[in-house]
């Protein structure tokens, strides 16, 4: 594997970072009157002109923590902060912290409407925030910027008229020509044909590199972690279970999880598979202890009980400790070298 092809900060500088969560609750109430805790104390930060991905198996709450990032859903608890300000949830605010940040889809063919042009489609947000002033010259730059070249003649197509690595493109210019601050992109790629998802990962460097933009990729594929991150944070139901750098977590991963996910990758030799017992739980009923013990290579082989920590691993949720590349895992050493 070769890593990240941009420079990136390694993570969040010193003062404030362009978005901090901070405990981070989630909540879903089923119709049966179960709670799914979605996200479940998230504490994350992202620094401006930075690339993190967010990576976990399906259900794991990386969606629906994007989903909250952009304001589609409302903590149950915690808060969401842009610039050191607090997210607000009356419709002004919104409106002007949609400007900032922006969401792009998995599926391009869903996001856009079939019944307006491109040029209709990008142009759109600049419409709805009363940005129309210099349409044409907007939407050509934003159209330019992401690939479609020459722009005017993509003007009276329809998304049906173009591919779907195209449509993504598309996608993209009418999240960018607001200027964001902040993409939040989610599986941007995984719907696209394998002969296109390296120009959309190339795209989107471009694009850090060009406008100092952050971007949050949430993906399962650590291969495209491993491509386009700075820093890659894993998660497990509803928690972040390890951040660091990506040659950190990919290079020398700590938690069992990231292992499991890191071992399967066609490019990565120095691990042996791990076959992950069952699927993950339920989170309307996440296990006490270490949310992850009852699948653990480490609890399931007696090393827990050799390293004299199994007893906590069912009955002790451990936390993610404060600093660089760490992990929440009680087999992880601790500064001193002993497990946490």
């Amino acid at each position: 594997m070769s890593g990240p092809s941009h420079p990136g900060p390694a993570g969040p500088p010193g003062g404030a970072p362009l978005l901090e969560l901070r405990d981070l609750h989630v909540q879903f109430r089923n119709r049966n009157g179960t709670v799914a805790r979605a996200v479940d104390g998230v504490d994350l930060t992202l620094a401006q002109g930075e690339v993190l991905a967010l990576v976990g198996e399906s259900g794991c709450g990386k969606t629906t923590l994007a989903r909250t990032i952009v304001g589609l859903e409302r903590p149950a608890s915690g808060e969401v902060r842009h610039r050191d300000a607090p997210l607000r949830y009356d419709r002004r605010s919104q409106k002007a912290y949609r400007r900032e940040v922006q969401m792009v889809f998995q599926d391009p063919s869903g996001a856009l409407n079939p019944r307006h042009s491109i040029y209709e489609a990008v142009a759109e947000g600049l419409r709805i925030h009363g940005l129309a002033d210099g349409e044409d010259a907007k939407v050509a730059e934003a159209l330019a910027r992401a690939g479609l070249r020459p722009p005017e003649r993509f003007f009276t197509r329809y998304p049906y008229e173009v591919s779907g690595g195209q449509r993504q493109r598309v996608v993209i210019a009418g999240a960018m020509v607001l200027q964001p601050s902040l993409l939040v992109a989610d599986e941007p790629v995984s719907s696209l044909d394998a002969s296109v998802r390296g120009e959309i990962l190339a795209l989107m460097q471009k694009l850090v590199q060009e406008t100092g933009v952050t971007i949050l990729v949430v993906t399962h594929d650590l291969g495209l972690a491993w491509n386009i991150a700075d820093r890659i944070a894993v998660m497990y139901l509803g928690r972040i279970v390890e951040i660091g750098t990506t040659e950190e977590v990919l290079g020398a991963p700590q938690h069992p999880y990231t292992r499991a996910l890191l071992s399967v990758v066609p490019e990565t030799r120095q691990l042996e598979p791990q076959i992950l017992v069952g699927e993950a739980p339920d989170p309307t009923r996440i296990p006490p202890g270490c949310r992850f013990h009852r699948r653990c290579p480490l609890f399931a082989s007696g090393e827990a009980e050799r390293l004299g920590i199994a007893a906590r691993c069912e009955g002790e949720d451990p936390a993610l400790p404060a600093g660089g590349h760490v992990a929440a895992c009680h087999a992880v050493p601790d500064r001193e070298g002993a497990p946490a």
